[in-house]
C-alpha cells in the first residue's frame, strides 16, 4: 500500500470513527493536480462536523503526516482538511447537495474502501 492511499483510508476510517455520513472517496490522479485523493462526507450538525475534521487530523498525525491547513473548521459548514496527497471535504448536511463535489468530479473514479472498514 502506497503511503497516500494509506492516509487516504485512515482519513476514510477517522470519519467513519466519527459516524460521518454518506463518505465517498475520489480518485483524483490525473484529474486535479491538488491531490491524488479527495474524501468528501458530512455530519448532521456543527459540533459532529468538527468532530470529523479534528479525527481526520489527529489521525493523520498520529501517522506522521503534516496536516498542511484546515480551513472552515470554525463556521463548520465545510471544513477542508489539507492533507497533501489526500483533500477531505467535511461538509455540514445541508452544504453538501449545495456544493454536489460528487457531480462537480463526476469523471473521478470511486474508491472501495469498504473493506478497510470491517
Amino acid at each position: 500500500m502506497s503511503n497516500n492511499t494509506e492516509l487516504l483510508y485512515a482519513a476514510v476510517k477517522a470519519a467513519d470513527d466519527k459516524r460521518a455520513e454518506d463518505i465517498v472517496a475520489l480518485n483524483m490522479q490525473g484529474i486535479s493536480l491538488l491531490s491524488d485523493y479527495f474524501v468528501i462526507c458530512h455530519g448532521n450538525s456543527d459540533k459532529q462536523v468538527q468532530a470529523i475534521a479534528r479525527e481526520i487530523k489527529e489521525k493523520a498525525e498520529e501517522l506522521g503526516y503534516e496536516v498542511k491547513r484546515m480551513e472552515g473548521f470554525n463556521e463548520a459548514r465545510w471544513v477542508l482538511v489539507d492533507l497533501g496527497d489526500v483533500v477531505a471535504h467535511v461538509f455540514h448536511h445541508e452544504e453538501r447537495s449545495y456544493y454536489n463535489l460528487e457531480r462537480l468530479w463526476g469523471d473521478a473514479p470511486v474508491v472501495d474502501f469498504q473493506g478497510e472498514l470491517s
